[in-house]
């Protein structure tokens, strides 16, 4: 039975504080209409203009000078990850497994805490975190192993493309990448826990694992082909750059409103002094590795001098870790908050760790050990 009119209380809705902000926007709106109509359609002409470098970089190539240089770096990233995924089918992931994970008892943590750096070499971070999380959690670590679990698995690239890029890039300049490999990716997996163990996260037990779980998967030869393709190219059209086309958009914007040049300036001072090349460098960091080893690898293609070998060097093993940011304060946080004994913001805070580790590690590499590889 409808109520009649009397019936029918209207209450005045609160306004709430994202309406203030709105209405704040439609006013500036209207008065940048209304004064400087230009300025609003340049911000988002210099959005879309930055972030079309993007799709230049991955797929289209681009002019130089009249000629027209082809982009191979999409499908170099969709090819890296088929061979990464070809690679942990034959056995390479539980070989690395055998290697590494008996060792970390000696050193009086519990083995499985190098699980998720081993597996992530090949693998992704994500999945590093799902998988190895419940294992940690099995085999009785506890939280200080777990961050130092967390800690750790930031010291390597969160996608195998950027491992194969990279080392296109170092070549190219005439690095020693074997050297850099045992020293950059594998050296690491065994300094990091027993660091971490005797100064941050004490409270460590020296335990064994007494049977491995197996990583490497009974898919058949070609669906483990094709599958690996496949997820290459989601990785590049559903991650990459998406991610690539944001950070770009928004850098765009600030730096026609004039904003983002302080914050370049700021950024491109700490890396320069590190001995990182500043824009792959800023590209690691806040958009993707795998970017920034793409773009790290056309630019000395096109001239192997353009760069100093430091930088290279530098650049490489700064994109060989947990960063972007959106990995470190995003994925990271929500995924071992969901497999482990560690909330986001305990999960966020050893992986943070981790990231200064690695930046501190990319400067010690390129100041101090550069002679050794060049």
């Amino acid at each position: 039975m409808a109520r009649t009119e009397a019936e029918i209380t209207t209450r005045k809705r609160a306004i709430t504080t994202i309406e203030y902000v709105g209405m704040g926007l439609v006013i500036l709106s209207l008065i940048g209409l209304l004064f400087k109509p230009a300025s609003i359609a340049g911000v988002f002409d210099a959005m879309v203009n930055n972030a079309y470098s993007i799709f230049r970089v991955f797929i289209f190539g681009n002019w130089n000078n009249g000629v027209w240089t082809p982009s191979t770096v999409g499908v170099a990233i969709i090819v890296s990850v088929m061979i990464g995924r070809i690679l942990e089918r034959l056995g390479f992931t539980d070989a690395l497994m055998r290697i590494f994970v008996p060792v970390m008892k000696f050193f009086g943590v519990n083995s499985a805490v190098i699980i998720p750096a081993v597996y992530n070499i090949l693998g992704d971070i994500n999945a590093a975190g799902r998988i190895a999380g419940p294992i940690l959690k099995k085999a009785g670590a506890t939280k200080d192993e777990q961050k130092i679990a967390v800690a750790t698995m930031v010291q390597s690239q969160q996608s195998f493309s950027t491992f194969m890029l990279g080392l296109l890039a170092m070549t190219t300049v005439g690095i020693k990448v074997f050297p850099v490999i045992i020293v950059v990716l594998f050296l690491p997996l065994l300094v990091v826990p027993p660091l971490l163990r005797f100064t941050v996260y004490r409270k460590t037990k020296a335990v064994g694992l007494d049977e491995l779980p197996r990583f490497t998967p009974n898919t058949p030869a070609l669906p483990t082909i094709f599958g690996a393709a496949r997820e290459g190219a989601e990785l590049l059209f559903l991650l990459i750059i998406p991610a690539g086309v944001v950070i770009f958009a928004i850098i765009g914007g600030l730096d026609h409103l004039g904003l983002w040049a302080p914050v370049k300036n700021t950024l491109t001072a700490v890396l320069g002094g590190l001995s990182i090349h500043p824009d792959t460098g800023i590209l690691s960091i806040l958009v993707s590795p795998t970017l920034a080893m793409g773009i790290l690898k056309n630019t000395v293609a096109a001239d192997a001098a353009s760069i100093a070998p430091p930088l290279v060097l530098g650049s490489f093993v700064l994109a060989s870790s947990g960063f972007p940011f959106s990995v470190i304060f995003g994925q990271i946080p929500a995924v071992w908050a969901n497999s482990t004994d560690l909330t986001e913001r305990e999960a966020m805070g050893a992986a943070v760790l981790g990231a200064v580790m690695r930046l501190l590690t990319a400067g010690f590499v390129a100041v101090v050990l550069a002679p050794l590889f060049i």
